[in-house]
């Protein structure tokens, strides 16, 4: 049986389709723009949704759970088209982590996540909700900033 695990499948595939869609709405003038200091811009956010996918999937595959910060850095993905790059190979990636799991009774198992032991479906639950969170900042500061561009 392969609910569960199909239904977190689903819950991947449909954030890496918004992302994609939100990214290519995005343009390369807008892609790393800032409209408060204080916010990071659309591309870090959905590079940064991304990355949870991919430390998640290292973590679960090979237990190293590196964090993709490296290779994610804005000057290494200037445009639009890099990041898209990315977030695809990020979804090929996550789909072959996936054919791993083979029943739903898997996720129960405890592995050594980054710090603490962790079940595999919290830590599906956990990525699932950063990954969300950091997507959800990525659409409001692209309002944000298309809603500045119509007012001026």
């Amino acid at each position: 049986m392969r609910e569960l695990i199909g239904s977190f499948d689903g819950q991947f595939a449909d954030l890496h389709s918004r992302y994609c869609d939100l990214i290519s709405n995005t343009g390369d003038e807008m892609l790393y723009s800032r409209p408060y200091s204080s916010l990071r811009s659309v591309g870090e956010l959905v590079v940064r949704s991304a990355a949870a996918v991919e430390q998640m999937i290292g973590g679960i595959t090979t237990r190293l759970w590196d964090d993709p910060f490296e290779w994610t850095l804005p000057e290494r993905m200037p445009r639009v088209e890099d990041v898209i790059e990315y977030l695809n190979e990020v979804e090929r990636t996550r789909q072959r982590g996936f054919t791993f799991f083979t029943d739903d009774n898997e996720l129960m198992l405890t592995l050594p996540a980054p710090v603490e032991m962790k079940s595999l479906h919290q830590i599906l639950l956990d990525t699932a909700a950063t990954a969300e969170r950091h997507y959800g900042q990525a659409l409001a500061v692209h309002d944000l900033i298309k809603s500045a561009e119509t007012s001026a």
